[in-house]
């Protein structure tokens, strides 16, 4: 959620199941209900694994099933329309993340040990059964996180899986570990939501506690290979609102501009306050408010000016 998931989404995002497989008569009820609320305020991250078999391995396997890419640590996963990408998605959110970025609403995503194990084979077999639901919507399958590419090998064996079943491919990532993503993981991927989260190097450590610079060369690596972007920028009102810093976020997507075919703005919101709470971790931005309409549309106005279509 690097967010994709890190701040509130513009538009109609409409939460179809969460942790579910094909809804049974209980089911649609069930999501009839989810569906009086729109996502992200319904999307509460705590589903879990449901519908995806966990596996009790040795230690030992474990590590040796990771390295070759068929056990990956999984938070929870969704079905979703409008949120992570284009159409009706299948989105996974993997465990673990290097960044700890002020605002994140899904704190309980920082720590690989802290999801369940579930083999590439349980996961695939899961995103098989949808396969009716991406061609008839258009959507596909992203895998998000905490950060996707703490997990490479076995992000890249569902990739692949998915990709060759002919399945729309997206991944939600700040881009601090691309050096992670391998070529032949990029040759599996048709589109990169990809959160560039300051333009500004200090204001980036502040909020994340890392370098912006990686995210800067993941983004180059991708337009250097004509894989499509859709560039995020989380609107914090002072940390990262700034005029200059939202300026240099645009002077930094403008280095792709044959391949960001969209800019999101996501306003910053306090839906994650009680997890930070109950997982005992200080949370810093208790006294900051959303930012306002008016905020908002400045700053999105500041990349339309530089021509990118703005969300």
């Amino acid at each position: 959620m690097t967010e994709t998931s890190y701040g509130a989404r513009d538009g109609s995002s409409i939460l179809l199941g969460i942790g579910r497989g094909p809804l049974d008569k209980d089911d649609a009820a069930e999501s009839r209900r989810d569906q009086d609320f729109e996502a992200p305020q319904a999307r509460t991250m705590g589903a879990g694994t449901t519908g995806l078999a966990s596996v009790e391995v040795e230690h030992r396997d474990k590590l040796a099933m990771m390295r070759d890419g068929t056990l990956g640590s999984i938070h929870s996963w969704e079905l979703v329309t409008a949120v992570d990408g284009p159409g009706t998605r299948m989105t996974v959110f993997m465990a673990g993340c290097p960044l700890r970025c002020l605002y994140c609403h899904n704190p309980d995503t920082f720590k690989m040990k802290d999801g369940e194990a579930v083999t590439s084979e349980v996961l695939l077999n899961k995103i098989r059964r949808y396969r009716g639901v991406f061609k008839a919507t258009g959507g596909g399958l992203t895998i998000s996180g905490g950060e996707v590419l703490m997990q490479p090998r076995f992000a890249a064996t569902i990739l692949k899986g998915a990709h060759d079943m002919g399945i729309h491919t997206c991944i939600d990532t700040s881009g601090y570990l691309g050096a992670n993503c391998t070529d032949e993981m990029l040759d599996t991927i048709d589109l990169v939501l990809l959160d560039v989260k300051s333009g500004d190097p200090e204001t980036y450590k502040k909020t994340t506690g890392r370098d912006l610079q990686p995210t800067i060369d993941f983004g180059d690596r991708l337009a250097a290979r004509g894989i499509e972007v859709w560039a995020r920028f989380v609107l914090v009102p002072g940390l990262t609102d700034d005029f200059d810093n939202v300026e240099k976020v645009a002077d930094i997507v403008s280095r792709w501009p044959d391949n960001v075919s969209r800019v999101e703005v996501l306003p910053f919101h306090q839906m994650g306050r009680d997890k930070w709470d109950a997982l005992g971790y200080a949370y810093e931005l208790e006294e900051t408010q959303p930012p306002s309409p008016e905020l908002v549309e400045r700053v999105r106005e500041q990349f339309r000016s530089r021509g990118f279509t703005v969300k």
